[in-house]
């Protein structure tokens, strides 16, 4: 009981000390919460000091993944605002519908689908989110909106990689894991119906989202009836070939209107309505000043944004760095093209031992390796050009800067300020990864076996009714939906043996949990906020986003009775 108790403490702590009123902030929360984990693995597990160390070195290097690709990201996001297509994409999207619904639904849904479907590691919110930002949506909104919309396309996402890579230590036959895919598809398929409404929710109104349901539902349906159809025979292109699909259905749809109001609140109306004491971003003279506009006034700026039109040659160029974005993902993700093995040879071609330190290794494909670090078995990979960061987010900006002619001035811009961003989200990175790594310190033993065995021994034939929220966790701890199914894939299978339960099902309700996780997931959160320029709202973001996690979690339970 104390080695549950203390297993689970530390986890309990953080989400108090994020969530509570003037909450910590997630660069100071984390590492505290990491250092605690590693005084409980020291003094209570009686864990060797130089294990817990080399678990602090391979956590410091595990954040320059994610940050790296947080870093690119806001590159490319500051090259495409600097450049002034950021305004272009604005005004050609308000062309296609001015309704925010519609305007949500195909850049934070529909786009955000595909590229999850393409690339996975947080790029959909990296990329949508601040598009939704430019179209003048509140970002901190945007943030749980796009953290929310994110979730049913990530058992496939990275081209199915949560799936296959994910349970690739179980030894499951190709036959096993599509059956596992399918059941995961089609509890994704129902949790949809209930999903993007609930996201919606964040930024419009319940009133707007009835009067717009037609075209969200079929929006949802667009991206998730091929989504559910592909997976039935396939576990690598379900999230790609049904985003893409969605997309063109969705702006397809919204140019006709079809399914959407006539009459639509402008965006600057509905961020600033309702809510703005709770998000202390608008005062409540901007709320007057908002609110008190003539209709004559209104009515002039609807018309002035509609009279910007603009030519298809400026909408190609604009677009260009997104278009080159996705095709390069695509073209490095799809193993046919025969690039992918390319950059993930891990071959060897240098070596150099760093004495009790670890020996270092660089492979053909350039990826980094630190092996048996301070003479573990611990190490740290890092896969340069596969993970997003290089290629395609560098290689994007660079081939954009002579594209759109800009100054050394303005390129100096870029960097500086994307370096700004990222200094306390490292931090926080870092701290993050530390804990994860010591949690998982132990084997069997490790606390965050300790916390799932304990939860399953407790529930029995009703684990499916939970298993869902075991895959969450996993996903809140490592901010992936991949590393949570290698984490707590064996656990799910033994526990689903042990107690007589179809292997399918519960290895699925895994998957699935990994996915609704991404919502709360820490290292998410706080990547789509740096992204956006929001500082210090972790806690209220998990406050907002556990809600339709839970609820997606109890889909996933009555589906398991189903299926």
């Amino acid at each position: 009981m104390t080695s549950l108790f203390l297993s689970v403490i530390p986890i309990v702590i953080l989400i108090w000390m994020m969530t509570k009123k003037n909450g910590l902030p997630s660069h100071i929360a984390l590492p505290v919460t990491a250092l605690m984990v590693g005084a409980i693995q020291l003094f209570y597990f009686g864990t060797d000091i130089t294990l817990i160390s080399a678990n602090i070195i391979a956590g410091i290097l595990s954040a320059i993944t994610p940050i790296s690709i947080v870093a690119g990201a806001i590159l490319l996001n500051r090259m495409i605002y600097l450049s002034g297509s950021e305004d272009i994409i604005r005004r050609w999207l308000e062309g296609i519908s001015r309704n925010q619904v519609a305007q949500l639904m195909i850049i934070g849904w529909a786009f955000a689908f595909m590229i999850e479907g393409a690339s996975g590691f947080g790029t959909p919110a990296a990329i949508a989110a601040p598009i939704l930002v430019g179209l003048g949506f509140n970002p901190l909104k945007v943030a749980m909106l796009a953290l929310v919309m994110n979730s049913v396309p990530v058992s496939f996402g990275a081209v199915g990689t949560p799936t296959w890579f994910g349970f690739s230590n179980l030894g499951l036959d190709d036959a096993t894991l599509l059956d596992i895919g399918k059941t995961t598809a089609l509890i994704h398929f129902v949790a949809a119906f209930i999903i993007p409404p609930m996201a919606l929710r964040f930024i419009v109104s319940w009133n707007d989202i009835r009067k717009n349901y037609l075209f969200v539902l079929i929006s949802t349906l667009s991206c998730t009836v091929p989504y559910f159809l592909l997976a039935q025979w396939n576990y690598e292109f379900p999230a790609l070939v049904g985003g893409a699909i969605g997309l063109i259905v969705s702006v397809i749809v919204a140019r006709f209107g079809l399914g959407l109001a006539k009459e639509q609140h402008s965006v600057t109306q509905t961020v600033f309505a309702g809510d703005a004491a709770a998000f202390g971003e608008v005062n409540a003279v901007n709320m007057t000043a908002t609110d008190s506009r003539s209709a004559e006034t209104r009515s002039s700026e609807k018309q002035s944004v509609q009279s910007q039109s603009v030519s298809s040659a400026q909408i190609f160029k604009a677009m260009t760095p997104t278009i080159l974005l996705i095709v390069i993902l695509i073209v490095t993700r799809i193993k046919q093209f025969g690039i992918k093995s390319i950059l993930t040879d891990g071959t060897e071609v240098f070596s150099l031992s760093f004495g009790p330190l670890g020996d270092f290794s660089l492979s053909k494909a350039l990826i980094v390796k630190l092996s048996h670090i301070l003479g573990t078995d611990v190490s740290w990979a890092y896969k340069t050009l596969y993970v997003p960061a290089l290629i395609p987010f560098l290689l994007v900006v660079l081939i954009s800067i002579p594209l759109f002619k800009l100054k050394g001035n303005v390129v100096k811009q870029m960097f500086s300020e994307t370096a700004s961003r990222i200094k306390m989200p490292f931090i926080a990175l870092v701290g993050a990864l530390i804990m994860v790594k010591l949690m998982m310190t132990g084997g069997e033993n490790s606390p965050i076996m300790t916390a799932g065995q304990a939860f399953s021994d407790l529930m029995g034939t009703s684990w499916q009714y939970v298993g869902a929220y075991l895959g969450a966790l996993g996903a809140f701890f490592s901010g992936s939906a991949t590393v949570s199914n290698l984490t707590f894939g064996a656990i799910q299978q033994t526990i689903a043996i042990n107690v007589g339960l179809p292997q399918t099902t519960i290895l699925a309700l895994q998957s699935v949990g990994g996915a609704m996780g991404n919502m709360v997931c820490i290292n998410n959160i706080i990547a789509v906020s740096t992204i956006l320029g929001i500082a210090n709202k972790e806690g209220f973001i998990i406050k907002r986003t556990v809600v339709p996690m839970i609820v997606y979690g109890i889909v996933a339970a009555i589906m398991s009775t189903i299926v």
